[in-house]
Order: structure tokens, then sequence, then C-alpha cells
């Protein structure tokens, strides 16, 4: 009997060891996103947020580079985050904020609906960059389910490690310093770029055989706006200021209808360029894609000032809890803005995003 003891002892001593450099081996392989792609850690870094906004953005680049939480709080005192992710689709939205509600409840939740555009699948790269930062959750893998593509395998969003087992050849420093945790290299989701490269040329969208929006694109969007009415959150549909991917008429009559019908605000910034004060030959960091810093605090100001005029959020500077998380907010924003600034007039661009505590 005894024997038989000591030998279960053993067994589940090695199975628990075979676990653990399991994991460990998993934890080393898997990209730390700390140089190159930035933007694959922008959805886990909101776990170690503070959960006490009372707005969220939720899409693509157009929320992540455009809007800054913390020109929000500096102007009207509003708490934000933004859970965006490149490419990030309807359906990764959808679950992004049903899992979000599981952690806070904002007043506002603002959709960049430039997404609605893809009805399908894209790619296993984009579905990486969102899906790989989430946590176990049954949100988790409904989006995975949803927005896998040819060839995937379900197994490896739960056990990545049988995905990256051949990244081991490009193990460098980073994947050593950043083992436990890497730095931030967003404040509250936005990626800051102090750079300048001005438009040159809008071009013209081409023709497209259909501008109807997709049946999964709007399933989606319905399963956005019934979430946000069963929480009691109000729902803003955005189109934010960037010159292209081109936004065709027909897709804004689109938006327009839908939250017409559904009793919601729709806020086409391209029809506002004038009144945030955009120039584009300042304000843009790739020639129209993306704004740098000078737009994303015109655009941040304007839309700060629409929230406070149509939702009831309330100016929280006076807060003593809230004024110092954001004052340390406030230090990382500067420092990275001053280092990039550094890093421009020396060498004429910028090749890290992170400020180094």
């Amino acid at each position: 009997m005894r024997k038989k003891i000591i030998a279960a002892i053993a067994a589940i001593g090695a199975a628990a060891l075979f676990i653990a450099l399991g994991v460990s081996l998993q934890r080393l392989l898997m990209p730390k996103y700390m140089s190159g792609v930035y933007e694959g850690r922008l959805v886990e870094e909101y776990y170690a947020e503070d959960k006490s906004h009372d707005v969220i953005f939720i899409g693509d680049c157009e929320v992540y580079e455009n809007i800054i939480p913390l020109t929000l709080w500096e102007n009207y005192g509003i708490t934000s985050c933004i859970r965006g992710s490149p490419q990030q689709l309807v359906w990764q939205s959808y679950y992004l904020l049903e899992e979000t509600l599981k952690y806070e409840k904002p007043k506002v939740v603002v959709f960049s609906v430039l997404a609605m555009k893809y009805d399908t699948p894209q790619s296993e790269a984009y579905n990486r960059l969102t899906l790989d930062g989430m946590r176990p959750s049954i949100s988790k893998l409904r989006s995975v389910l949803a927005s896998m593509t040819g060839g995937e395998d379900l197994i490896t969003y739960g056990l990545p490690i049988l995905r990256y087992h051949d990244r081991w050849r490009e193990l460098d420093g980073d994947d050593l310093k950043y083992y436990f945790s890497g730095e931030n290299v967003s404040h509250n989701g936005y990626m800051m770029r102090c750079d300048v490269k001005p438009v040159t040329i809008i071009p013209t969208g081409p023709k497209l055989p259909d501008y109807r929006f997709g049946q999964t694109s709007y399933e989606y969007l319905d399963k956005i706006t019934d979430l946000c009415k069963a929480s009691g959150v109000e729902l803003v549909l955005l189109k934010a200021p960037s010159l292209y991917p081109y936004w065709y008429d027909e897709w804004d009559e689109q938006m327009a209808q839908y939250a017409s019908r559904n009793n919601i605000r729709y806020l086409n910034t391209l029809t506002l360029l004038d009144e945030i004060g955009l120039d584009f030959e300042y304000d843009t960091y790739d020639a129209g894609l993306h704004l740098n810093l000078s737009g994303a605090e015109k655009t941040s100001v304007y839309l700060g000032n629409y929230l406070c005029a149509n939702y009831d959020l309330p100016d929280q500077r006076d807060d003593a809890r809230l004024g110092a998380l954001w004052d340390g907010k406030a230090d990382l924003y500067y420092g990275m803005m001053e280092a990039q600034l550094a890093e421009i007039e020396a060498f004429g661009s910028i090749s890290t995003f992170t400020y180094r505590k």
C-alpha cells in the first residue's frame, strides 16, 4: 500500500513538473510585442487597468490611434479606456465588450464602425493580435470560434505553445527581459505617435460591386446594441477622422439609418474636420491613415465636448483617488511624449514607442 502511495505521489509530482515546464516554455516562446508590432500588447494591458471607466472605446486603429483618454480626463474629467486592436472585427469587438462588462459598467460605449466593412475572418496574424491577449473565458472561446480562418486549430488558442513552438529560433533579449511582464506601450489603450507625415494626395475609393455591409457584421452590431441596452449603457457609433481606408457615402448612410432605427447616436467626424480643427499637413504621422499626437488631441477635445453635451458624464477631477491615479498616468504619457520628441529631433524618426521608467 505504501509503495502505491509513493508511486502515486511521484506520478503527481512528475505531472506537476511537466505542466510547470510546459507553462514556462510557453511563456518564453510567446511573442512579447515589446518591439516591432507593439499593438499585440493592447488587449492584454487592459487587465492591469483600474476598472472605473465611464467611457469604453472598442474597435480598430481608428480608436487606439486617434483618441487619447488622458486628454478626456484633463479637459473634462472623463475616465475612459480603449479596448482596441489592429483590424478588430465586429464580432471581436462584441466579445471584448461582453468581457469588459464583467469587469466594469461604463456609462457610454463608443464603437468604431470602420470594422463593418469586414464580414468574414481576415487573417490569423490579425486574429492573434486581438485574441492571444484575452484572458481565458467563454467570451474568448466564442470570439476565437467566430474568428478562425481556414487552417487554424482551436487548440492553439488554448495552448499557444502548439502555435509558437518553432519560435525558439527567433528568441532575443526581449523574451527574457519581459518574461514575467512587459511594459505598457499604450496609455489606457492609446498608442502615441509624435512624428509628422503630411497628406499629399487623398486617393479616391474604388467602386464596389455592392456597398451593403454584410449579414454577419450587422448580426454582431445588433448584439453590441442589444448588450448595451440590456446593461443600461449608452452606445455611440463613431467614424474617426482618418482619410482612408475610404469611407463611402453609402456606408455612411447605412450607419445613419441604423442609428436612427435603434435610437442611438452616430458621429461621423469626417464631416467635422474644420470644427475639430484638423490640419492634415501637421496632424497625421502617415499621410492621413492615422492621426499623430496633435491630431488625436484635437479629436479628443472635440469628442469629450460631444460626450459631455449628450450624456451624463460627471467631471471627476475633484476625486482624490482618481486624481492620484491619473496623475501617474500623466507622468508616463508626458514622459513618452518627451522621449519621442527627443528621438525625432535627434534621428528624424521614432524607433520605439515605450517610455522606460
